[in-house]
């Protein structure tokens, strides 16, 4: 007997979409209109550097994955790359990276006796807008912008689990498109560089997997968090 399957989102990540969608547009605006707001410099500033952190991240995937609930049991990855910031305003600026990072997820469970890890390995590359707010040598800071990224390269580890096995297939998508949002402060000094630190979270909004009705999954997004620390120094 044919059993029909109902590609359907779980509530939760139903609601974590939709408020992304309604804060972006509020953000984007309002990054605008500060963008405008200020003060030109009379010598646009550029910053060139690296960073790079640990990762962690997980994958909303629909129908569930079994083992995955524990956010505990998230696995940890890496990330690095290089930055460009260009300045032409008092208090924002363009921030342009090209990078490299670990995604992937675990599924775990003691009790069936089942440990197994997936991780992609990722160039990517974020465009975002910085603003930037507080005295002259220590500062705080926001970024936020679109993300895209190729995978580039897949591996496992562990055991698998025999219940679900849809999401031990190569996946679909190497291609990954998403918003990237950070907060974070730094120390500035015109000869010492900038030293600073960010916590960022990345939302994909591409999937990993085929979600069409004559697949399994209906959805397959990446979620990632990163704490980098990086040093930039001004180009004159």
């Amino acid at each position: 007997m044919a059993v029909t399957r109902i590609h359907m989102l779980p509530l939760n990540v139903v609601k974590r979409l939709s408020s992304i969608a309604l804060l972006l547009p509020v953000l984007l605006l309002l990054s605008v209109a500060r963008v405008h707001a200020q003060p030109r410099l009379t010598q646009p500033e550029i910053y060139v550097g690296a960073y790079g952190g640990v990762t962690v991240s997980t994958v909303f995937f629909s129908p569930k994955v079994s083992g995955m609930d524990d956010l505990l049991k998230v696995p940890l990855g890496w990330n690095a790359g290089a930055v460009f910031r260009y300045g032409a305003h008092k208090v924002c600026a363009l921030q342009v990276e090209a990078g490299y990072a670990q995604r992937g997820w675990r599924e775990y469970s003691e009790k069936d006796g089942y440990d197994y890890r997936r991780t992609l390995h990722y160039v990517q590359v974020p465009f975002m807008s910085h603003i930037h707010f507080g005295g002259e040598h220590f500062q705080g800071f926001v970024n936020l912008g679109p993300q895209i990224a190729y995978c580039v390269a897949s591996n496992e580890s562990g055991t698998k689990q025999a219940t679900s096995t849809y999401q031990y297939r190569p996946i679909d998508h190497k291609f990954d498109w998403g918003v990237a949002g950070g907060l974070g402060f730094y120390g500035k000094h015109r000869k010492a560089g900038v030293y600073q630190l960010e916590l960022r979270v990345h939302y994909s909004f591409g999937s990993l997997y085929n979600n069409s009705r004559a697949q399994h999954f209906a959805a397959s997004n990446t979620l990632t968090a990163s704490l980098n620390f990086a040093y930039l120094w001004q180009i004159k």
